[in-house]
């Protein structure tokens, strides 16, 4: 069968599981909706959370920037997996012991403000939207190309599942189909990782062959050979960066903290009947994370080998299926600039005079080739010449990574607006069903919202997915923090802090990707730090606000200080 008809079977079966177990565990009370029932065991709790937390940056995105920034790239790698152990270890706990389901229904009483909520409210939807967006964007992708549809219509076409399963199920159908989405995309990525692993090092491993001689009798370590390539080319070394040290950790840190106050990952820790299941999930979570997470940087590398070896100097006229494939799609662009009907892929922005030198000899006149290095992932199989059936399973994995995440984010919103705007703001006497009406609705309205993100997304899916994580790190990292682990932090502190952070990013980010996009360089920046890290300098800020505006206002009443001890502290370890 082709490579269609096998994405047409598998993706077909996956998605119609994925409906099957929605209709089955669908929601019917604001309970179900909203945390399950927290009646889900912490081991399906924790793979629910890796494909949550695992969205279409993850599959799709992360292993292709790998691919093109080489070390640079860590940055994605470092920042969301330290975030992840952040958040199991400082908030997932506690959070679960203050039983609000939502990081605005912790802020609103915690902080003893309304006002607050409504704050959070606002910050949880702001980050949503920004997150969902690159999700929405991956599906696009993936539908482009095996669908052989545009990017609009792919992305219409996963909006309509989303708002099958997610709006009928609530967190209840959701939680559930999760766990059938990790399989598919955990299997999915791994099973080609093993193969091109086999193929080009002879390790089955893909995290050892990373690092081995490659079997072509070459004698040459897998990782020298990129290097060698990516240098020949005018690339910095594969293994070297062009970052500024300064932006590496501003990025890793605003990833991290950003991860631990991501709403749509908290609420996971809610659905399970225990602080104690919290924990255990948390560590299941991690464990599956891990799988894939170890495997992306093997998956780079490979990609980025067979890519170069694949089509530098290679005719135009005789280039692979699956290049021709990917370029009806548009996410792979080829002009002949110097009309020799070959194709140069090379930095032409290098100023090293030996390499100017180098490329005006070969009669290059400029890169000839543009990717999108969101496909690298996808486009890998092919350019490894794995089964058809491969390649249609990797399309599987990379829907059910954007479609969890995208559900999740989604489900945030609605709650955000039915349970903490609707219910504890606007009309506290609403109804069970009619909280639960409004939830769907809301969650339709986010879904149309989103698909317009999708199609008109600020960036590629990583870096979309970097900016919600910069929101997150300046807005509620701070505030949850704060307020498990300082009892006299008030609401005015909190809410002025949130307001600082969250405000002094978002204008960051808008101004350089949007207003002066083309002042989006180093020199330009403060400090030398990206609007992909910027969310770590509005973390401070918000740290900073906080703390002086809760010195010059009334303190924190005593039972909330109260509440705060017996969150943080184990009963039987409190004074008598």
């Amino acid at each position: 069968m082709t490579v269609q008809h096998w994405t047409f079977l598998i993706v077909g079966l996956s998605f119609a599981l994925y409906l099957y177990i929605a209709y089955r565990s669908r929601a019917g009370s604001t309970s179900e909706f909203y945390v399950s029932g927290s009646s889900v065991h912490p081991i399906h709790n924790g793979m629910a959370t890796a494909a949550d937390w695992m969205s279409a940056a993850s599959f799709i995105s992360m292993a292709g920037i790998i691919s093109f920034m080489g070390r640079d790239g860590s940055v994605y790698l470092m920042g969301w997996t330290g975030g992840y152990v952040l958040l199991a270890l400082l908030l997932a706990p506690y959070l679960r012991k203050f039983g609000k389901f939502t990081v605005p229904n912790f802020v609103g009483d915690r902080y003893y403000s309304q006002f607050a909520r409504l704050v959070a409210v606002l910050c949880a939807i702001m980050v949503s939207f920004t997150y969902v967006a690159g999700q929405m964007r991956g599906v696009g992708i993936v539908f482009s190309r095996f669908l052989e549809v545009d990017i609009t219509a792919g992305v219409f076409i996963g909006t309509f599942i989303v708002f099958c399963y997610a709006v009928l199920g609530g967190m209840k159908g959701i939680t559930y189909t999760q766990v059938a989405q990790y399989c598919v995309l955990i299997f999915a990525y791994m099973v080609p990782a093993i193969f091109i692993a086999i193929m080009m090092t002879g390790n089955f491993i893909p995290q050892i062959g990373f690092g081995s001689v490659l079997n072509d009798g070459s004698g040459v370590n897998l990782l020298d050979k990129l290097d060698g390539l990516s240098s020949d080319l005018g690339f910095a070394a594969y293994t070297s960066g062009v970052r500024p040290t300064l932006d590496v950790a501003a990025i890793t840190l605003a990833l991290m903290v950003g991860t631990a106050g991501l709403p749509h990952v908290i609420v996971r820790f809610y659905t399970v009947p225990s602080v104690k299941a919290a924990r255990s999930s948390a560590f299941w979570a991690l464990l599956f994370i891990a799988l894939l997470y170890t495997t992306a940087p093997a998956i780079s590398a490979f990609a980025r080998t067979n890519l170069l070896t694949t089509v530098q100097n290679a005719s135009y006229a005789e280039v692979p299926e699956w290049f021709n494939n990917w370029e009806k799609t548009g996410l792979i662009k080829f002009e002949d600039k110097n009309g020799d009907g070959l194709i140069q892929y090379y930095n032409d922005k290098n100023t090293d005079p030996a390499f100017i030198a180098k490329s005006e000899s070969a009669g290059w006149k400029g890169n000839e080739l543009t990717i999108d290095r969101d496909i690298m992932v996808l486009a890998n199989p092919e350019i490894a010449q794995l089964p058809n059936w491969v390649v249609g399973l990797v399309a599987a994995g990379a829907l059910a990574a954007a479609l969890s995440t995208a559900a999740g984010l989604l489900l945030v919103i609605s709650t955000a607006f039915a349970h903490d705007f609707v219910k504890c703001w606007a009309k506290p006497d609403i109804s069970e069903k009619g909280e639960l009406t409004c939830a769907r609705f809301a969650a339709g309205g986010a879904v149309i919202v989103a698909a317009y993100f999708g199609i008109n997304p600020p960036g590629f899916v990583a870096q979309v997915v970097a900016f919600a994580f910069g929101l997150a790190a300046a807005s509620f990292f701070p505030a949850i923090i704060m307020g498990i682990f300082q009892k006299r932090m008030n609401r005015e502190g909190a809410v002025s802090g949130m307001l600082a952070g969250i405000i002094f990013t978002a204008t960051y980010i808008i101004w350089f990707k949007f207003v002066h996009p083309e002042n989006n360089t180093a020199e330009h920046w403060w400090f030398g730090i990206s609007p992909e890290g910027i969310g770590s300098l509005g973390m401070l800020l918000n740290i900073v606000v906080a703390q002086i505006v809760a010195k010059f206002t009334p303190p924190t009443p005593d039972d909330v200080q109260e509440m705060v001890e017996n969150i943080r502290v184990p009963r039987e370890l409190q004074p008598k």
